[in-house]
């Protein structure tokens, strides 16, 4: 973090000189012209885009293709962020540097909305078999609050509220816009409820990092992986492989999971010796440039999983 730091230190002495310190930043839009809303992953870009409609400019922060968990804000990502309307992230682990950014401006406003605060969060969780190094992780919260489609819901009503206290103008909109997407995420919440109550195998087994905290409280699922959501150290132990492999085999689990970006490597090892089958599980931190330029969006990354879930679950 400390190459953040430095990066961040020197654009907030930009900031100061070009403001005067000064004038305060009321992030209101000059007449006719749009709210220019800067989100930090994908998901957020999608909830946002989805209620604001034709009334907003929506920035995604996060490039599509990049590791969300090692992702550092360039200089010029800073400056935008500062300019902005307003600017909605998660607040968890890796939005560390948000709240030094937040510190550090002060007395100037950054406009911005931590959605961890609009959901029941809880603390990231380490089971049986997981790798976990004691140094790396202090139990922050599970930033994953989007994978329960349930939280996206209350993440929905959050950005609407928000739109409308920076908006009042397009408040019907943004309400009429949030109400067809809620209306969207019930009907993704009852598939998934749906197909859980019909499952065969309620264990879900992933070869990679587990972002799905908040998916498998949902639906009453119980899981094993190798790693927890957030860790940096993505290297498994023979013995976390063998552990995998042995739970595949002793509950007959026809399906093992990878997450969007992540090294297959291990999935491959434990598909290979059981005959399961490998399927990705997409956990819509992030999208790559194809999938972005082909209009992928939360509903259907979603909906993919839902087939994948189907199979696994029997």
């Amino acid at each position: 973090m400390t190459k953040i730091f430095k990066r961040l230190l020197s654009v907030l002495l930009i900031l100061a000189l070009c403001s005067g310190c000064a004038a305060k930043n009321t992030h209101e839009p000059p007449k006719g012209a749009k709210l220019q809303i800067m989100t930090s992953i994908f998901p957020i870009y999608d909830f946002t885009k989805n209620i604001a409609g034709e009334f907003a400019d929506v920035i995604l922060l996060l490039p599509p293709g990049a590791e969300s968990h090692t992702y550092e804000p360039a200089p010029q990502d800073l400056i935008r962020i500062q300019n902005s309307s307003l600017f909605i992230y998660i607040g968890g682990e890796s939005d560390a540097w948000v709240e030094r950014l937040k510190s550090s401006l002060a007395p100037l406003e950054l406009k911005s909305l931590k959605l961890i605060e609009s959901v029941s969060a809880v603390f990231e969780e380490y089971i049986e078999g997981m790798e976990f190094d004691a140094l790396e992780h202090d139990f922050e919260y599970d930033e994953h609050i989007w994978t329960s489609p349930k939280n996206s819901m209350l993440m929905v009503k959050a950005i609407r509220d928000a739109l409308i206290d920076l908006d009042s103008t397009h408040e019907a909109a943004y309400r009429e816009n949030a109400d067809a997407y809620l209306a969207e995420l019930e009907n993704l919440d009852k598939a998934f409820l749906e197909a859980s109550a019909h499952a065969k195998n309620r264990t879900l087994v992933f070869g990679s990092r587990f972002p799905f905290r908040y998916f498998v409280d949902e639906y009453g699922l119980l899981y094993y992986a190798a790693f927890p959501g957030c860790a940096s150290n993505t290297e498994p132990s023979a013995a976390t492989v063998a552990f995998l492999t042995d739970k595949v085999r002793e509950e007959n689990i026809p399906v093992v999971f990878h997450t969007e970006f992540a090294n297959e490597q291990i999935a491959d090892i434990i598909c290979e010796a059981t005959g399961a089958k490998k399927l990705l599980l997409h956990s819509c931190h992030n999208v790559t440039q194809l999938e972005f330029e082909s209009g992928a969006s939360y509903l259907s990354l979603m909906y993919n999983n839902l087939q994948a879930l189907k199979e696994a679950l029997g």
